[in-house]
């Protein structure tokens, strides 16, 4: 039965503040599926929704734990979801559980995927990039600026301190744009697939809470050099913010979005080094 008979059915309204958009073409969701890596494992989605991409999860996944946060929609999910007997729903809001009992849940590692709004995209993500101990990878269907944003490259308008900080621990890819059409309702703007494998090892980084600090520092004040940024960040003069980013071999007229992530772990290290907190 057609998605969107079966809300009518139910008399489901949309809720605004879920910032509830449905993808509901099947050949889509399994490529979305196939772009999150999904060959057998756990899946942890967020945004249940509809059911429709955890249907399609569920044929490539040994089991799929979704969250659901608006409980309007547990009707709808025990129709679409009837016959998929390795799918657990857990109704209520995932940033409001502990991170140890979410992956208890997924009992070991697992992939996260999402089909998420906007006002939530950085917190949740963030959250399972600090604190998630067991994920290896995150595919999220999100806004395609929010997207382009942690795929950019240094040097241009999108580069900014949640790029880095992503970057930093995984690799970063855009497999799809989706226009805003695709959706039921359409938003008002476009989206993208982007999937981030994490590679917490990537570079030499011991203490990850600093070394976002640096970064967070480094784009404060974005039309200022990056100089000045430290010296307010970190309460440094002027001749030993510059003496530092002499020795990560940096311009002292340089600023923040200029630089590669390597460099970032390398001003990050340096500033470690001369236990500057």
């Amino acid at each position: 039965m057609e998605i969107k008979h079966i809300l009518q059915q139910n008399n489901f309204r949309f809720n605004k503040q879920f910032g509830q958009n449905f993808l509901t073409d099947d050949n889509l969701l399994s490529n979305i599926a196939i772009d999150a890596g999904v060959d057998g494992g756990t899946v942890l989605e967020i945004g249940a929704g509809a059911g429709t991409l955890t249907k399609a999860l569920s044929k490539v996944a040994d089991k799929v734990v979704s969250f659901e946060v608006d409980r309007n929609l547990e009707k709808i999910l025990a129709v679409t979801l009837a016959d998929c007997r390795n799918v657990k729903i857990v109704m209520g809001d995932v940033m409001k559980y502990k991170m140890a009992d979410i992956e208890a849940l997924c009992g070991g590692s697992y992939r996260l995927v999402a089909n998420i709004p906007y006002y939530i995209t950085t917190p949740l993500l963030m959250r399972f990039v600090e604190e998630g101990q067991n994920v290896t990878s995150i595919t999220l269907t999100i806004q395609k600026e929010v997207a382009e944003r942690l795929a950019s490259k240094p040097a241009t308008k999108d580069y900014g301190a949640i790029t880095v900080s992503v970057q930093a621990v995984a690799d970063v890819t855009i497999t799809r744009i989706l226009p805003r059409e695709l959706f039921y309702p359409a938003p008002n703007v476009d989206s993208a697939v982007v999937r981030i494998d994490l590679k917490k090892d990537k570079f030499d980084i011991d203490d990850h809470n600093f070394f976002r600090k640096v970064v967070k520092i480094s784009f404060a004040m974005r039309r200022k050099t990056l100089v000045n940024n430290l010296m307010v960040g970190f309460k440094l003069d002027r001749a030993t913010a510059e003496e530092i980013l002499a020795e990560c071999n940096l311009q002292p007229n340089c600023r923040g979005e200029e630089l590669a992530v390597e460099k970032f772990v390398q001003l990050y290290n340096v500033l470690k080094n001369k236990n500057i907190k």
